[in-house]
């Protein structure tokens, strides 16, 4: 089976877990600094707060703000749930505007059209490892005196116009086992205000500025050393990680390039594409639907997946919610679930299995 995510800890990882071992200091020990760190020099921030996975900091990134169900935050329809679980969290109301089918990003005009009085926060999700048109949205936000909160989580290493993402204001990355970069369980809010990352690390640490000093109530949101550990050594391998991925992500467009029904994924200009995934388009032009090609993948030993099968709010629990609103549904977001699916693109692929993907999807859609 080729697997559409492979996982590998090298000799550095495993040098530095066992350093940490060894140490006696699981937790509070000083790798946790050195990823903190590595996590600045990759976005170009003054600070890096890292906690306990991707979810928490989006979730403490909102809560700095002290949002209640008056304020709004704009997300897109098309992201993971953790996006709307971390708004709902903070007890704020959760507006979608709809995304560009070329970039699977917020669009800067969809953003402008469900604005108002209200909006506190505009939060883009760079998908699949490509930036979202900041400029626009974040003049946007600027213009409503609203907070920038990047949703980065797919996105270590992208970059938008020669700057890295995660210095539009606030923003989060997972660490997460299957991400570019990971940890098995980790995250980080980058930041370049001092007072949001003062908060920030009170927030995760039980409002604890110094040991039985509180100021604030908070949460036990830490990484551990193990987790931090484990990340550390893949920062230097970022840049080779990127390059190789974006090699796969060549080589499939150049064998999917002329096939009916299918859109292969672009890098928009002026954006520097991570490759997190590889995501084509099954239109109704193809040879069969996203769903038969899935299927017949999986039978040939490939794994594919769909990332995601739906808009974020098409599930009972979020449609009734009262603080969802789901306006005008998204149309583009629509369309897009229906047609997505992701194939390995990892830095992990031989040159064997490259091609034999290509070769298995190209004769499944002739």
């Amino acid at each position: 089976m080729i697997s559409i995510t492979v996982v590998q800890c090298g000799p550095e990882e495993e040098a530095l877990v066992l350093q940490v071992l060894r140490s006696g200091m699981l937790a509070g020990g000083p790798m946790v600094e050195r990823f903190e760190a590595a996590c600045r020099e990759m976005t170009g921030t003054a600070h890096a707060i890292a906690v306990n996975n991707g979810t928490t900091a989006l979730a403490v990134a909102l809560e700095v703000l002290d949002l209640d169900e008056a304020d709004e935050v704009v997300t897109s329809p098309f992201t993971f749930v953790a996006t709307i679980n971390a708004i709902i969290q903070a007890g704020a109301r959760v507006r979608f505007a709809d995304i560009n089918a070329t970039d699977f990003a917020m669009s800067p005009a969809a953003l402008e059209a469900v604005v108002g009085d209200h909006t506190r926060v505009v939060m883009p999700v760079h998908l699949y490892g490509q930036a979202a048109d900041m400029a626009p949205l974040a003049a946007t936000a600027a213009r409503l005196g609203a907070t920038i909160i990047e949703d980065a989580a797919q996105a270590h290493g992208a970059t938008y116009h020669g700057a890295p993402v995660g210095g539009f204001g606030m923003a989060t990355f997972s660490f997460y086992a299957t991400k570019n970069l990971q940890c098995g369980e980790g995250g980080v809010v980058t930041t370049n205000d001092d007072q949001f990352a003062d908060r920030l690390r009170l927030l995760r640490n039980h409002g604890m500025r110094a040991r039985y000093q509180y100021e604030m109530p908070g949460h036990n949101y830490r990484m551990t050393d193990l987790n931090a550990a484990v990340a550390i050594p893949q920062f230097d391998r970022l840049a080779d990680i990127i390059t190789s991925r974006t090699a796969n992500a060549q080589f499939y467009n150049s064998c999917f390039s002329g096939l009916a029904g299918v859109v292969t994924p672009s890098t928009a200009v002026g954006r520097g594409h991570a490759w997190h995934q590889y995501t084509l388009r099954i239109t109704d032009e193809a040879t069969r639907s996203r769903d038969d090609l899935v299927e017949q993948l999986q039978a040939h030993g490939i794994g594919a997946g769909v990332y995601y099968p739906r808009r974020v709010f098409d599930y009972d629990c979020f449609r009734n919610h009262p603080l969802v609103d789901i306006g005008d549904g998204c149309p583009v977001a629509a369309q897009v679930a229906n047609q997505v699916v992701s194939l390995p693109v990892h830095q992990h692929l031989s040159s064997e299995q490259l091609q034999q993907v290509a070769d298995t999807v190209a004769s499944l859609l002739r």
